[in-house]
């Protein structure tokens, strides 16, 4: 499940997506961790626009013990195989769609307790665009989701799902097509087109310092 990820550099994403910002864009920071200040490019009256949005739709909880609401934990990634159901009644809409530029994103690797980040890029493509969902809530404002697919075999011992990368010729189809024809992208991305980035870094920096994001439906 991806939790961790960077955008890349403005003005590099306004010029690769044909973007202008938007009214809820701010520069924030280049790496994103669910239910923090995210970026993504989605349409407005036909043009793409840069909007930051918080990363995660919020699901509601409740207590165990007493039945009392709690604070929504976000959902920060949503499996394909559920744009059917939970999702479609975001996925069925274009309008509800967006593209997430992503320089880089992170999985943890290694055993519980000792994990650590291992970045994932694509070789010819420095930002490239992940599928996404988005919408406005009554919690957060407006909020995104990045769609997950099956990794690649040969990635599996990273992690066995990855974002649903789209190359550049496939962003048309993502943000305008009938919900059952995104269903080509439904496909793992060629692990020899991936850049692996293995580090020492640890996943978990400071207790508590990082909110854990979702991958329910």
């Amino acid at each position: 499940m991806c939790n961790r990820a960077e955008r890349g550099d403005t003005q590099a994403v306004l010029k690769l997506f044909g973007a202008r910002r938007g009214m809820r864009f701010n520069e924030g920071p280049l790496e994103t961790h669910p239910a923090q200040p995210g970026t993504v490019v989605r349409l407005e009256d036909g043009e793409r626009v840069l909007e930051q949005m918080t990363w995660g739709f919020p699901l509601a909880q409740k207590s165990k013990r007493t039945g009392q609401p709690l604070k929504p934990k976000p959902v920060n990634n949503a499996r394909f195989d559920k744009l059917g159901t939970y999702w479609k009644r975001w996925a069925i809409h274009p309008a509800n769609r967006c593209l997430i530029p992503t320089a880089r994103y992170a999985e943890a690797v290694g055993q519980p307790g000792w994990m650590t980040e291992t970045w994932l890029s694509v070789k010819d493509q420095p930002i490239f665009a992940w599928a996404g969902l988005w919408t406005n809530s009554d919690e957060w404002g407006a909020v995104y989701t990045g769609v997950m697919t099956d990794n690649a075999p040969e990635l599996c011992d990273i992690h066995d799902r990855s974002p649903v990368i789209l190359d550049t010729q496939d962003w048309e189809a993502w943000l305008h097509a009938p919900l059952e024809d995104l269903y080509q992208f439904n496909r793992p991305y060629p692990a020899d087109r991936m850049v692996i980035e293995a580090t020492d870094r640890p996943w978990y920096r400071a207790k508590g310092s990082e909110p854990a994001g979702l991958s329910l439906f």
